[in-house]
């Protein structure tokens, strides 16, 4: 079968007018399409870089915040510690309820410190380590506290001490003055009451074979001396036992003291230490005369002259008296 090419009818005006339209149509709607895809895909790259800078601004917002969170919750730490450390070294000699809140002190720097030194240290750490700077300033203001009360107290204690010494003071010094007082008034009375001694009688006694005596002058015939003297009323002398010391000194001026018959030594109350010839314990009655007698032998001759005999008591002399022996005649 043979085709032949008819040729195409022709397209009227109007045809071709509205096919031509179609497609203008057709691209600008094409080209809106492009045009808004390409700026909704600008739109979303601006918008994706404005959210990204966003939470980059976000986060150095966040970091510094965090920052200077901490290094002003580090300063409160550091002033903390810094007036905790003034109040210990102030008040070394702490109280025992005192020193048992340091290690609580203690710990809670430490938790503070680790927390503020961590690198990515959260909002809740940092709250914390706020929280426990707000405790630690209470306890330092508890610690304080309790310094001032014991200082006060010790203050107290000095007070109370000064008053008790200046008491004690005043008592010894009350104290001393009746002591010299009551010393002067016993010195006085023991003065006083020195027992004195008086109406001496010494005579040289010769022993005869048959036991008389008989009295003699002669040194060459006196075996012994009988001294007696009587010790005078005293009412200040009360009754009892009293020491009285008889002291013979030869002619030559030498003492009479043989320690094998009782002699000795004695103080004066001049300090002085002076040989007796005799110690006599004599039982003395208050205010009363009373007479006092012995005899003196010694183990050698007597010697020619004057002998003095003194008598003490109290550390003082109370009496003296002289017994001459004279030299033997041809018939005495």
């Amino acid at each position: 079968m043979a085709f032949e090419n008819f040729p195409e009818a022709e397209k009227t005006p109007r045809e071709v007018s509205s096919t031509t339209t179609s497609k203008t149509n057709t691209r600008t709607i094409l080209t809106g399409v492009l045009v808004a895809a390409l700026l909704g895909t600008w739109g979303y790259i601006i918008y994706d870089k404005n959210k990204t800078q966003e939470k980059s601004n976000q986060q150095e917002t966040v970091i510094a915040t965090t920052s200077t969170q901490r290094d002003e919750l580090q300063k409160e730490l550091e002033d903390a510690a810094m007036r905790y450390d003034m109040l210990k070294t102030a008040n070394s000699k702490k109280d025992s309820s005192i020193t048992a809140k340091d290690k609580d002190i203690e710990e809670k720097k430490a938790r503070i410190q680790s927390l503020l030194t961590k690198v990515n240290a959260t909002q809740a750490e940092l709250a914390e380590a706020k929280g426990l700077i707000a405790s630690l300033n209470g306890d330092i203001e508890g610690y304080k506290n309790q310094v001032e009360i014991l200082q006060g107290q010790k203050i107290q204690l000095i007070q109370e001490k000064a008053a008790v010494t200046a008491q004690r003071n005043k008592a010894l010094k009350d104290y001393d003055s009746s002591t010299v007082v009551i010393k002067e008034k016993e010195d006085i009375i023991n003065v006083g009451s020195t027992l004195q001694a008086s109406n001496f009688n010494i005579v040289g006694i010769n022993e005869k074979s048959n036991g008389k005596e008989k009295t003699t002058s002669t040194a060459k015939k006196v075996d012994k001396l009988r001294i007696s003297f009587d010790l005078n009323e005293n009412m200040l002398a009360q009754s009892g036992t009293k020491e009285v010391y008889v002291c013979v000194t030869a002619p030559d001026g030498t003492p009479v003291a043989v320690e094998a018959l009782g002699s000795g030594t004695f103080s004066t109350r001049d300090g002085e230490q002076k040989p007796f010839t005799q110690k006599l314990d004599v039982n003395y009655t208050q205010n009363k005369r009373q007479n006092v007698s012995f005899d003196w032998k010694p183990n050698s001759n007597f010697m020619t002259g004057n002998y003095k005999i003194e008598v003490f008591n109290n550390g003082f002399k109370v009496g003296e008296a002289f017994r001459p022996l004279k030299k033997g005649g041809l018939f005495s």
